[in-house]
């Protein structure tokens, strides 16, 4: 990293390359106009570019699975059943005691007279007894929960993974409180910083010409938070969220539950003098929860052992193909490409090594299927594709490969078949027309109407005004360009903001080529994959 600058003169030259802005007039040969169809590019052509182009088609030793995933998940039955479970505790029961020989009425949820202990012993969660917020409740429910009253209950409903039932048991009228505060702390306050050396006296004078200032309305409270307040919130214009009581210190808290919405006073506490308001209140209530967890049935589980098992053994046996015959049972197949071998996480399956190492044992053939046991299911499981570490076979190597050879083929027929011409004949001969483009720099080197070609634009950069190109083997076409003009930028005094930040960004490229390079050279046999 040390070894590692930028000149001015490079400073410089990189300033000209984003101000030195350049118009231009241009014709473009889109490769488009000669159909793919009448290229023929055989495999020989193929292997002779990738071997040429060995650096693009370098590959790690890889391999292509695809999979049916059986996941286990609780029925329509099994879903039914825990619903018809908590509907049977809501009213009374009457049990027949052995002990007594008489008939026992057993109290439900609804009629409960010790709703802790009924929750507790019935409920897979357990009774809490914190008041809370509207906020605090589940959002899908909050609305419907905060109109009960005490006694009344809403339910049964599905909540995530729970069956519910909820009772109101008690409710505190503007519980929670929202306010906003400016903090003016003084040398010697709790917490004070130590660039602050106003004394209290001071600090309790500009708290109350703060309040008279927002009692004026002139400037919001936000802003006169954010541009004076002490406190950490004052970024956050001075908003201290909803709070219940006893969460604040005694003075703050008596004067937040004490006053009304929209309610702005002074309080002194032992970090200093806060100038309050009270933005919003909401009721608190206690909610008693009656919850079964939906859970998957020993049935459900073993039926999708079953069907998974079944899956494995037919698709072994059968002579349609893996995916085909997984579509005939109506089963989703889904195909992961190019899995390292030290890979761990499978899209769709999470963490899957032992996946992984069976698609990369030596005795693992492709085409073959095995059954896996997962988190909650099963994968059904072929090897569909191996890669050796090394440069790319022809097949692997042409769906990139093609493009970029036919683009050459393309470019080299449109530059032979219109040698010599004017930037005129050049667009009648193709049938195209001059097009003109201007404030163009290297840094942004889009074309309007043509896209991002540097080559192009690079060219310009180097060319003066008035002059006309040769053919240039662009991007998207071949170009022919006449600079029409070129505005150079006001030279600076200094250019070591900009050699600055060059030296910046090639620190910052260290750290990876270094890798990349110790890497490469390195003779290294990585047999982690069998380990782990």
């Amino acid at each position: 990293k040390a070894g590692v600058g930028a000149t001015l003169k490079e400073g410089e030259l990189d300033y000209r390359l984003a101000n030195e802005k350049m118009d231009i007039s241009y014709v473009r040969v889109p490769y488009t106009a000669i159909p793919d169809s009448t290229l023929t590019i055989s495999k020989d052509e193929i292997a002779a570019y990738v071997k040429a182009h060995k650096d693009e088609y370098e590959q790690e030793e890889a391999r292509d699975i695809q999979f049916v995933y059986f996941e286990e998940k609780p029925s329509e039955a099994d879903v039914k059943a825990v619903e018809d479970e908590i509907t049977k505790l809501l009213d009374d029961t009457v049990e027949y005691n052995p002990n007594t020989s008489k008939n026992d009425t057993i109290q439900g949820f609804r009629n409960s007279t010790d709703i802790a202990m009924f929750i507790d012993r019935n409920s897979d969660i357990k009774f809490d007894t914190i008041f809370k917020a509207k906020n605090q409740l589940s959002p899908l429910f909050a609305d419907t929960l905060m109109t009960l009253q005490p006694g009344e209950m809403y339910g049964p409903y599905r909540d995530g993974d729970f069956f519910k039932v909820a009772k109101m048991v008690a409710r505190k009228p503007n519980g929670s409180v929202k306010a906003s505060h400016i903090l003016l702390s003084y040398e010697g306050a709790q917490n004070a910083k130590p660039e602050i050396k106003r004394t209290k006296e001071e600090a309790e004078a500009r708290a109350k010409e703060l309040l008279r200032t927002a009692k004026k309305g002139d400037t919001t409270f936000i802003e006169l938070a954010r541009n004076n307040s002490d406190g950490p919130s004052a970024a956050n214009g001075g908003d201290l969220g909803y709070f219940q009581q006893g969460a604040m210190v005694p003075t703050f808290n008596d004067f937040a539950f004490g006053n009304p919405k929209d309610a702005l006073g002074v309080v002194e506490t032992d970090f200093g003098f806060h100038v309050i308001k009270i933005d919003d209140k909401q009721d608190v209530v206690q909610i008693a929860t009656l919850a079964r967890e939906v859970e998957t049935s020993e049935e459900t589980s073993n039926k999708l052992f079953t069907d998974a098992t079944n899956f494995e053994l037919q698709s072994i046996e059968t002579a349609t193909p893996f995916s085909d015959f997984a579509k005939e049972n109506e089963y989703t197949v889904r195909p992961v490409n190019k899995i390292k071998a030290m890979d761990e996480n499978l899209p769709g399956l999470s963490a899957q090594r032992s996946i992984v190492q069976w698609a990369f044992n030596a005795e693992t053939e492709i085409g073959e299927i095995k059954r896996f046991n997962i988190n909650n299911g099963y994968a059904v499981v072929q090897l569909t594709g191996s890669y050796d570490k090394g440069v790319m076979d022809v097949e692997d190597a042409s769906a990139t490969a093609l493009p970029k050879i036919r683009k050459e083929r393309k470019a080299a027929q449109i530059i032979g078949e219109n040698q010599g011409k004017s930037l005129a004949d050049f667009a009648k001969d193709n049938n195209v027309s001059v097009s003109n483009a201007s404030a163009l720099t290297v840094k942004s080197p889009t074309i309007p109407g043509a896209g991002s070609e540097p080559a192009v634009v690079g060219t310009a950069f180097a060319m003066n005004e008035g002059d006309t190109s040769g053919l240039i083997e662009g991007a998207s076409g071949v170009f022919m360009i006449t600079l029409s003009k070129k505005e150079t930028p006001v030279a600076l005094e200094n250019y070591s903001t900009y050699s600055n930040a060059i030296k910046t960004a090639n620190v910052n490229k260290v750290n990876t080529a270094v890798y990349d390079a110790l890497k490469g050279n390195a003779e290294i046999e990585d047999k982690r994959k069998t380990f782990y």
